[in-house]
C-alpha cells in the first residue's frame, strides 16, 4: 500500500452499490472514516468482514463512516453484503481499480483509518487481530467513549491470515 500511516488520503468520489455518492471530504467533514478494500472472492475479506460490521455497529452512531470498496460489480458485491452481513455502504471500484490504484492497494482486504484531517491513523492488510483492536481503540479514544469487547471468547480468532 502506497498511501501509508501519516500521509494524506487521496480525496475521491465514489458511487455506492446504489448509486448514492461517496466523497472522502464530506465523509471526513462528519468524523473519522474507515475504508475497506476488498474482492468479493476474497477467504480472508469474508472472514474479515464480520468483524469491520462489528465496529461499524459500535461507532455509527458517533460520527464515524465506514465504507467498503469493492474491486467488484455492483450485483457481486450486494451479494457478498447479504452474505457477510454488511449493514454499511459499499462503494464500486471496478475494473481498471482507480481509487485502489491511487492507494497503492496490493492485498485485500486493505483497512485505512482517516483521521478527519485526512491524515490515514492506521493500515491493515489482511485480517490482523491487532491492528482492528487498534482501530477500535483510535475510534473510542477519540470519540471518549468505551465500545463493547470486538472479539468474544466464542470467535477463537487467529492473530493473523494474510489476504
Amino acid at each position: 500500500m502506497s498511501v501509508t500511516t501519516g500521509k494524506v488520503a487521496p480525496a475521491f468520489e465514489l458511487a455506492s452499490m446504489e448509486g448514492k455518492s461517496y466523497s472522502l471530504q464530506a465523509g471526513l467533514a462528519k468524523g473519522p472514516v474507515l475504508t475497506a478494500f476488498f474482492k468479493v472472492t476474497c477467504p480472508t475479506c469474508q472472514y474479515t468482514f464480520p468483524f469491520v460490521e462489528r465496529l461499524y455497529q459500535q461507532f455509527r452512531d458517533k460520527g464515524v463512516q465506514i465504507w467498503a470498496i469493492s474491486q467488484d460489480n455492483a450485483p457481486d458485491s450486494q451479494r457478498f453484503a447479504k452474505d457477510y452481513g454488511v449493514t454499511f455502504p459499499v462503494l464500486i471500484d471496478e475494473y481498471p481499480y482507480e481509487l485502489s490504484r491511487a492507494y497503492g492497494i496490493k492485498y485485500v482486504p486493505s483497512l485505512l483509518l482517516i483521521a478527519p484531517d485526512g491524515r490515514v491513523e492506521i493500515t491493515s492488510d489482511g485480517f490482523c487481530k491487532a491492528e482492528l483492536l487498534a482501530i477500535q481503540q483510535s475510534l473510542a479514544q477519540s470519540l471518549s467513549t468505551t465500545p463493547p469487547p470486538l472479539f468474544r471468547a466464542s470467535d477463537r480468532v487467529p492473530e493473523f491470515k494474510p489476504g
